[in-house]
């Protein structure tokens, strides 16, 4: 399994990889205002990157529930400064960029990154055009709804099939506009238009998402269901549930895992990885 992101290919076959979340803006649910100064944010990637980090996911638009929308001008003000810097000071740093606007994306290419997170799942053919023309390696998630909508009473049938069923539309669409099926992953979009119920069942059956060989993509750190099933309201309680998630996810063959904190997450992946690698 190969993820292609323009000149960087991810060899996936063994071992996955962390993507380290820096959040750029002042109304993150988790650390907004932490790191929306371009100096905290370049200290904060040198530390993910010493800690096994191996792609940063830089964010200029907060996606929690009920956020409001940031111009097109704004969020490239907040994102490309933020990557033309780390790229100096780090010139080897792999970079997504986390947005749902093409133009931010183009902008962000531009400046270096060298992946496309959209939360909305390249709905927008722009995004798909960027992606085709840029050979930018991709993550598709899967949204019910909008940020702003997208918890008002989330209604499946059966969840895992529709999830599935989402990505083997997009994968046919994406293909289809020339789209290097080695640059597209996939992300099922836990919390984003799911309960509770539907993000472990997600969880549980996450193999079930497979489409075409290409990775998944877990996105769980910190999410608001974890503090639904601790009986707990602080952020910070979520950090230890979300690295047995990612070990648990490894299990069933996710490679790629979206988190905060990247050295426990990291450490588990690979000692995870070390137990399915061993020889009989």
């Amino acid at each position: 399994m190969k993820w292609r992101c323009q000149d960087t290919v991810f060899d996936l076959s063994r071992e996955g990889v962390i993507m380290g979340i820096l959040n750029v803006t002042p109304d993150s649910f988790s650390d907004g205002g932490k790191f929306d100064r371009v100096e905290n944010a370049v200290a904060r990637v040198g530390e993910m990157l010493a800690e096994g980090a191996g792609i940063i996911d830089i964010g200029g638009e907060s996606t929690r529930p009920g956020a409001d929308r940031v111009s097109d001008v704004d969020e490239k003000d907040r994102v490309v400064p933020v990557i033309e810097t780390v790229l100096k000071d780090f010139p080897e740093t792999v970079i997504s960029i986390d947005t749902s606007k093409a133009s931010v994306a183009e902008a962000a290419i531009s400046a270096g990154a060298k992946i496309i997170n959209d939360v909305t799942g390249f709905q927008d053919p722009e995004m798909i055009r960027v992606a085709a023309e840029t050979g930018a390696g991709i993550v598709v998630m899967h949204m019910q709804g909008t940020p702003g909508t997208m918890q008002k009473n989330p209604t499946y049938k059966d969840v895992v099939s529709e999830v599935r069923a989402f990505f083997e539309d997009k994968h046919h669409e994406l293909i289809t506009a020339g789209v290097d099926p080695e640059t597209v992953s996939y992300d099922p979009g836990i919390g984003f238009g799911k309960t509770l119920d539907h993000n472990l069942t997600l969880l549980k059956n996450i193999e079930r998402l497979d489409v075409d060989g290409r990775p998944l993509l877990l996105g769980v750190s910190r999410k608001s269901f974890i503090g639904k099933i601790l009986g707990s309201d602080k952020v910070e309680d979520r950090n230890w549930p979300t690295v047995a998630i990612t070990s648990n996810a490894r299990e069933q063959g996710v490679r790629l895992h979206r988190v905060h904190e990247v050295k426990p997450n990291f450490e588990a992946l690979r000692m995870t990885e070390a137990i399915i690698n061993v020889r009989a």
